[in-house]
């Protein structure tokens, strides 16, 4: 009997019938075909209703199991005893009637047995329970004969605590009086008329463990029961310690972390440092990272448990994702494919349902039925991010890339390119079949910078491009970044055709003939350094002999940058090169300009270099081992294209350093062009007409008439491009440079209420000196101070400049104050109380 709904279940069969709820890594249903099996049934009828496609395509014909299993489906409700009845022209024997969502280890050949001996009709079989209030009793006398039918009694009609498993034995005349016009019981209904027409009706007293599961509390008993072995189940994997069980292909950092009863499902992942406390059950392929916590918990497949996150006495559905410092507290219960962003917390008894979102940072004290709290856009900051076969799997590559293919004309040319991990490999090649099937040819670069990338593009009139990558700052992240001519990241216009396509699923399939083609072009790093080596003045590079420190990252910049120093006569000392698939992680950003720092003064350097992973953002380090701040190096180079006399314009974010503003003013013929505050539109600002330089805080540096694009290949061949007639120590020409008073700050701000804060900062800040290029800039005679709402993240970016340090913190927290006071106002911005802050700024 597997037609069961389970509502008191959900929201775990909110989108799964009851039997397929999952008892120790196998689903319920599972468990009793087992059973059956050890008890010599083999032919096996299932009777299915909600959602019987998710029975039938698990199970199948019953040959891994060793059974024979048909299906009778319900085409609406009719009942145990009418369900049964669909079923009766297959019926022409004694024959056994068990549920698919009781858990149990009974002893089912002494039940048919019996059946025999008695000649009966129908045998029950019949539970010993301390609380017989839920179920229906079963009065029988010595013989075991059936006396009498009690549904659900009272206190004062329990005459006996043996109740009604629901497990029978049955002799198919019986169905005959099964009416097949409405919906009919066993035990309310053909029972009780049996016993009125003197029909053998027996019970019989099993022995053994049988529990109901019919609400989370006995779902979570059933499992910890299992764990406990207080019933005798064919539990997978391999048995260590006595109470731990280890399914195939487990991967566990310390196998002290494991603390039984457990049972850890195949493939699952257990991170270093993380722990499985007690009567906890992680279904196949289950992760948790670095640091977590899951204790007294039923983790179904595929979930993610983020880093340092702490899960104890929920239940989790398949396919979940909880970001880092998520607490989920006891009692909880997420449905399949829920979200839960980082620094969460789900408080005590809340219920989650399936494919909802919950934003970074929230307090969850009620259930989460209909709405997601959060974003759906695909693309954020940088492109396409997501934790690798959590929510960036191939499948979602392909469609991805399909979108992208719908997106493009039929027989467009679009460049592919990746960082040298696995992962990248994986993601890219699914992105490869993806556009392939809509039609589009792919060039593919294999491991290579992005830079090469976007310059093929440029050069070689390509429509589209896209990088693979790993994000800076976790390595389980894969950033997919998408490229348009002449080489800039994809605008908005094309990210939201691409989103469109992705999410209405209405994708291009050309036929077999058209299927677009793959290449791999050749020598496209040779025709990269020549070009960019003719933006140069190699001779006055080569005159002043440069040594230089360069850490790789890893990047795949290491089989790139040797192909222009070379020529140039520059001396290198490299670490940290010739990425390979044996890399399982970079040394970290950190870890590479402590290194470079120690190798600066040792070589006698005349400067550092320290490449990221993607060989789009440089850091540098003075001949003395001093790391320059990026902001100081975006105003050297500023400071050294003026110097230069160059002409034409420089672009820079709307929350970028005023300095730049005042280094321009004596440097006639540069003029700085302020952009929005996101890398598309600083590169789109690039790619015009006289822009010679762009820059943005944080390493990224541009040279459009090279390519108008983050390139920290190109940036460094600039650099030494500038300092080689200047004949000064790079230190002598941080040292001239300004001091940066810029203050940064973030402050948490719920998706619902970015827009609330946005509308009346504007209000309240009308008929002030503002600038709306992005977000609410508001400039006085102290300085500038800007509200900037995070595309990726439930928060608000606060920037602010004075002529001091501590005159942009009193800015800065002037505004802080401000939005602070509308998110703790009334719903409609009126009640907003004090308004002194509003007044200073």
């Amino acid at each position: 009997m597997a037609g069961g709904e389970g509502t008191r279940l959900r929201p775990l069969t909110s989108n799964q019938p009851k039997p397929m709820v999952p008892i120790v890594g196998k689903p319920c249903m599972e468990h009793i075909l087992e059973l059956l099996r050890r008890h010599g049934f083999r032919d096996v009828i299932v009777t299915v209703a909600f959602l019987p496609r998710a029975i039938r395509s698990y199970f199948g014909s019953g040959e891994s199991l060793g059974l024979e299993i048909a299906y009778s489906v319900e085409e609406s409700p009719l009942g145990t005893a009418g369900s049964v009845r669909l079923a009766a022209g297959r019926l022409d024997d004694t024959f056994l009637v068990i549920s698919g969502d009781a858990l149990c280890d009974v002893d089912l050949t002494r039940l048919v047995e019996l059946h025999r001996e008695k000649r009966a009709s129908v045998t029950i079989g019949l539970k010993s329970v301390e609380n017989p209030l839920e179920f229906g009793i079963v009065v029988t006398d010595e013989e075991g004969r059936v006396e009498r039918f009690l549904e659900k009694p009272s206190w004062g009609q329990v005459f006996s605590d043996t109740v009604n498993t629901g497990v029978y034995v049955l002799e198919p005349e019986v169905l005959k009086h099964v009416p097949s016009d409405r919906p009919y019981d066993f035990s309310k209904e053909l029972f009780p008329l049996l016993l009125e027409m003197g029909c053998p009706i027996y019970g019989c007293v099993l022995d053994g463990y049988w529990q109901d599961i019919g609400n989370l509390d006995q779902f979570r008993q059933a499992n910890f029961d299992a764990l406990d072995e207080k019933i005798a189940l064919e539990i997978p994997g391999i048995r260590i310690r006595g109470n731990v069980w280890l399914g195939e292909g487990v991967d566990v950092d310390d196998l002290d972390a494991l603390e039984g009863p457990v049972y850890v499902g195949n493939y699952c992942r257990i991170g270093r440092d993380a722990r499985v406390g007690p009567y906890t059950v992680l279904s196949t392929s289950v992760t948790v990272r670095e640091h977590g916590r899951v204790a007294r918990s039923i983790v179904d497949a595929s979930t993610y448990i983020g880093r340092s996150a702490d899960v104890e006495g929920a239940i989790l559905g398949r396919s979940c994702d909880l970001r880092s410092h998520v607490r989920v507290h006891e009692g909880v219960a997420i449905g399949d494919e829920v979200t839960v962003g980082a620094e969460s917390v789900i408080m005590p008894g809340v219920r989650i349902y399936p494919f909802k979102e919950v934003e970074a940072g929230s307090q969850l004290h009620e259930s989460l039925i209909w709405e997601s709290r959060g974003t759906t856009r695909v693309f954020g900051k940088h492109g396409v991010s997501g934790m690798v076969n959590v929510d960036l799997t191939p499948d979602v590559a392909v469609r991805l890339a399909a979108a992208l293919g719908t997106a493009l004309e039929r027989g467009a040319r679009v460049v592919a390119s990746r960082e040298g991990l696995p992962a990248c490999r994986m993601i890219k090649r699914a992105m490869i079949s993806g556009l392939s099937s809509t039609g589009v040819d792919v060039a593919d670069l294999r491991v290579i910078p992005a830079a090469v990338a976007r310059h093929l593009l440029k050069t070689e009139s390509y429509d589209a491009g896209f990088h693979v990558g790993v994000s800076p700052t976790d390595p389980e992240v894969i950033r997919i970044q998408f490229f348009e001519q002449p080489g800039i990241d994809m605008t908005q216009a094309m990210e939201k055709e691409v989103e469109k396509h992705f999410s209405r699923g209405e994708l291009r399939r050309v036929a077999a003939a058209d299927v677009g083609a793959i290449s791999y072009p050749a020598r496209v790093r040779e025709t990269y350094a020549t070009d960019l080596l003719s933006t140069l003045d190699a001779a006055a590079i080569r005159e002043r002999r440069f040594r230089l420190v360069v850490d790789y990252d890893f990047s795949a910049a290491s089989h790139l940058l040797p192909l222009v120093l070379g020529p140039l006569g520059v001396e290198v000392v490299a670490a940290h090169a010739f990425p390979s698939d044996g890399v399982d992680a970079a040394p970290g950003l950190a870890a590479s300009i402590s290194q470079a720092r120690r190798l600066v003064p040792a070589v006698g350097a005349d400067l550092g270099a320290v490449f990221d992973r993607s060989a789009e953002r440089l850091y540098l380090i003075d001949e003395q081992a001093r790391e320059i701040p990026v902001e100081r190096t975006l105003l050297l180079y500023l400071r050294l294209i003026a110097a230069s006399g160059r002409t034409g314009k420089v672009a820079f974010p709307v929350n970028v350093s005023d300095q730049v503003d005042r280094l321009v003013e004596g440097a006639p013929g540069l003029d700085v062009v302020r952009t929005p505050a996101s890398l598309p539109e600083l590169t789109k600002a690039a790619a015009e007409d006289g822009v010679v330089f762009a820059g943005a805080v944080g390493g990224g540096y541009a040279f459009p008439e090279f390519l108008p694009a983050f390139d920290a290949v190109a940036a460094l061949a600039h650099l030494l491009d500038l300092l080689a007639p200047v004949q000064r120590p790079i230190s002598e020409l941080v040292a001239e440079l300004p001091e940066s008073t810029l203050v940064h700050d973030r402050l948490a701000c719920p998706w619902a209420f970015k827009g609330l804060v946005m509308r009346v900062l504007n209000e309240r800040l009308a008929g002030r000196d503002l600038d709306l290029t992005d977000g609410i800039k508001v400039v006085d005679d102290r300085g500038w101070a800007q509200v900037l709402p995070d595309q990726d993240e439930p928060l608000l970016h606060l920037y602010a400049e004075g002529g001091t340090r501590e005159a942009s913190e009193e800015l800065a927290g002037e505004l802080r104050a401000l939005v602070e006071e509308i998110q703790s106002g009334s719903p409609d911005g009126e009640a907003l109380g004090n308004r002194a802050s509003a007044q200073n700024l």
